[in-house]
């Protein structure tokens, strides 16, 4: 059964900001995030993706237009109650917020692109497995493996040890709106693998400027991810290297900084926008 997570914190400021969770993900890994953005005035929707948050047979049932559309949905939710539009995602989110970016140029003032992943390719996943994720899609064609999964494995993205003891625990006990699923169904890692190669042919229609924040010892996707968002974005770019993280760092030792440069990337674009 799924269980509904969103959050929602109400601004003064005038400003939005969607945030997006990545896959097997949880809003909850938004939430640092989302206090620290509310906290500096701006509403804050911290949204759900579709199938999310329940166990591993209601995420094989939905597929990455449904989780872009659930982003829609509450981007024109959260457009109702604010002025100005901004938007940034972890990790598979991020590649949602883009693609939102790509489709919707006129609503969006700013991307924040946390952790980009388009393959699994960072120092803890297993060399058989990187070989293994392109092949996921021809493996869903075929309609192979569909009720297998890739099992969770440490340091579950956190180089804080007391957090990653809490995630683990919460992941392991089955709960996954705390802490998402212990395992990545093949069936949804096709999927995210049919997003990537989509968003990867429209990243030069992205306009909008974009925050790039990657661990430099990411252990699930190599900061290569990140410059290939770089490189290919048409609008102006900035570029954060943190030193002291792995994959989550929304949530990991240094969240305050992606919480510090986030909030002077949405006050530097607003300013401009307004002048």
């Amino acid at each position: 059964m799924i269980e509904n997570v969103e959050f929602y914190l109400p601004g003064e400021s005038g400003v939005g900001v969607l945030l997006i969770h990545g896959l097997t993900g949880t809003p909850k890994e938004m939430r640092f995030v989302g206090r620290g953005l509310h906290r500096a005035g701006h509403s804050v929707l911290g949204m759900q993706l579709a199938g999310h948050c329940g166990d591993e047979q209601d995420l094989r049932a939905t597929n990455w237009h449904d989780w872009y559309a659930s982003v829609v949905a509450a981007a024109h939710r959260l457009l109702a109650e604010v002025d100005l539009l901004y938007i940034a995602g972890l990790s598979m989110g991020a590649l949602l917020a883009l693609r939102y970016a790509v489709d919707h140029p006129e609503r969006v003032l700013g991307v924040g692109v946390y952790g980009p992943t388009f393959r699994y390719d960072g120092w803890s996943i297993p060399l058989y497995a990187r070989h293994l994720y392109p092949l996921l899609r021809v493996v869903k064609v075929l309609g192979l493996l569909q009720s297998r999964h890739f099992a969770e494995q440490p340091p579950y993205g956190l180089k804080d040890e007391r957090l990653r003891a809490l995630v683990a625990s919460s992941m392991l006990a089955g709960d996954s709106a705390a802490a998402g699923l212990a395992g990545n169904p093949y069936p949804s890692l096709a999927e995210m693998l049919k997003l990537a190669a989509s968003l990867k042919r429209d990243l030069h229609r992205v306009q909008a400027p974009c925050l790039i924040m990657h661990a430099r010892h990411d252990d699930v996707a190599d900061i290569s991810n990140a410059r290939l968002v770089e490189r290919r974005v048409s609008g102006p770019t900035h570029f954060v290297v943190l030193e002291n993280s792995y994959h989550m760092i929304t949530i990991d030792l240094e969240h305050k900084i992606v919480i510090r440069e986030t909030v002077d990337f949405i006050a530097r674009q607003s300013q401009t926008t307004t002048s």
